[in-house]
């Protein structure tokens, strides 16, 4: 079995249906696990650990934002 190592230098012009699902499910795990470490966080009491379940939620937060970007791209954009 051979393979062959493409590399993509340019993103294509068009996101594939199965792309843009795979976008959707990266979108539903970034969302699903800002709303638990903000939750656990409201439940900690200790200093520590809800200073650090509050910086994966932003960090979650700003990968769900950053993959909105990328599908929010005008109609000269990738995204059709």
């Amino acid at each position: 079995m051979q393979q062959s190592n493409h590399i993509m230098y340019q993103p294509p012009t068009i996101v594939s249906n199965k792309d843009l699902l795979y976008l959707q499910d990266m979108m539903a795990w970034n969302l699903n696990a800002a709303k638990k470490a903000h939750f656990f966080a409201q439940q900690c009491t200790i200093p520590e650990i809800k200073s650090t379940l509050e910086q994966v939620c932003q960090m979650h937060q700003k990968h769900y934002q950053k993959i909105l970007q990328h599908t929010n791209l005008p109609s000269n954009g990738m995204v059709q």
